[in-house]
């Protein structure tokens, strides 16, 4: 086998049919709408955002859920109930969706932005520590991909130096540390239910807490600044209108129930994934590490040395996969990489693992395919080991 058998050089691909649609509803989606259509109300007091908010707190292990309009916006209204503003800093991994440094941004505040773990991208710890000064405020630590960052560390130090940690879960649905569920952990946390995430409305976000006054003032927040004890009119703080709609609720309350079945299957699929990529040669999962009870596997993320591959950079890579009919991306950019954060943020120390991770090993996996069946899964393995037979030794 050579090079010119690859799909992407006008070869046969290894897969053709697609992998199971995602977000997907059924029965359970359709009955919770139509009865938000029929009774309403469609947003502001509907009981479907109170039931939502409360089963999902509870699922994360949390007392109290507060829903909003994306997972940026959970991010962002946190740090402002946090108190979190102009001349603080709060302390981001560079390896995340933009979001995790705007929103701290948009609060006033200045992000710090720290290098990751190599064998999980998660933030660094040890960078967490040596990037904290006397204006730190807040940690942001991210759970990429589903799987938690080291919670023990971080609040270590947070506890250490009275920070607040302000959980970026948005990809971490169902995940657990030692036990515990993400979104309880830290002082507060940020989900979102965007129409890729593990628990989808198109759109959408939930605030999770254990603190009643936190709880409070972010409600407020979304909510043009009203007091929920008061009349409607009751206007207390500067706030914003960020509530979630009826609808979007009703999605949930039916993707919740189905959430931890299909984390199961999507960890079983990620551990056959596991064993057999790992016997070809230039292939590494990313660690799990020993405290992560649950990991939700919001991405399937793999370290590839592209040039086993015979490719000279991994966009190169990327695009000879998904010619083989597996739908995979190249992952990130730093957020050093934007101007438009980099001139608003300060980078204490060099970022080698995020460049490393993010211009040559990280290969993505969307979650929809750890759905598919084992042959599904087969075809991923098929077309890895296609492109590397390729290249020869």
């Amino acid at each position: 086998m050579d090079m010119f058998s690859l799909a992407i050089h006008g070869g046969e691909p290894v897969r053709r049919r697609p992998f199971p649609r995602w977000p997907f509803s059924d029965d359970e989606e359709v009955r919770e709408v139509l009865e938000v259509l029929r009774e309403g109300p469609w947003s502001a007091g509907s009981q479907k955002i109170r039931l939502f908010e409360e089963e999902f707190a509870s699922f994360h292990h949390a007392r109290y859920g507060v829903s909003c309009t994306s997972g940026s916006v959970a991010l962002f209204v946190s740090l402002k109930a946090l108190g979190v503003g102009s001349g603080d800093e709060v302390i981001v991994p560079a390896y995340t969706f933009l979001a995790t440094a705007t929103a701290v941004i948009d609060a006033g505040a200045t992000p710090v932005i720290v290098d990751i773990d190599p064998t999980t991208y998660n933030i660094s710890p040890e960078a967490v520590a040596k990037a904290v000064t006397d204006k730190t405020r807040c940690i942001i630590p991210v759970h990429l991909a589903g799987c938690p960052a080291d919670m023990d560390k971080i609040l270590e130090t947070a506890e250490k130096r009275g920070l607040r940690v302000l959980e970026d879960a948005a990809q971490a649905h169902g995940a657990e540390w030692r036990g515990r569920r993400v979104g309880s952990l830290g002082n507060m946390a940020g989900f979102s239910f965007y129409q890729s995430k593990n628990m989808a409305s198109g759109e959408g976000g939930i605030i999770t807490t254990n603190d009643e006054t936190l709880a409070e003032l972010a409600r407020s927040l979304v909510n043009v600044g009203r007091d929920v004890k008061r009349g409607w009119y009751e206007h207390v703080r500067y706030g914003w209108n960020f509530r979630m709609t009826a609808f979007q609720a009703a999605i949930l309350r039916a993707q919740l129930r189905r959430l931890s079945e299909l984390n199961m299957r999507r960890t079983r699929s990620a551990d056959f994934l596991d064993e057999r990529l790992r016997e070809i040669d230039g292939v590494e999962p990313l660690e799990k590490p020993p405290q992560v009870t649950a990991h939700s596997y919001h991405l399937y993320i793999v370290r590839v040395d592209v040039k086993k591959f015979g490719f000279s950079a991994k966009e190169e890579f990327v695009k000879a996969l998904n010619a083989e009919g597996i739908p995979c991306n190249a992952g990130y950019r730093p957020l050093s990489s934007y101007w438009f954060i980099a001139e608003k943020s300060h980078i204490p120390m060099p970022l080698k693992n995020t460049e490393k991770a993010s211009q040559y090993e990280a290969v993505w996996i969307p979650q929809y395919v750890l759905l598919g069946e084992r042959e599904d899964l087969m075809d991923v393995v098929d077309a890895f080991a296609k492109l590397r037979k390729a290249a020869g030794s």
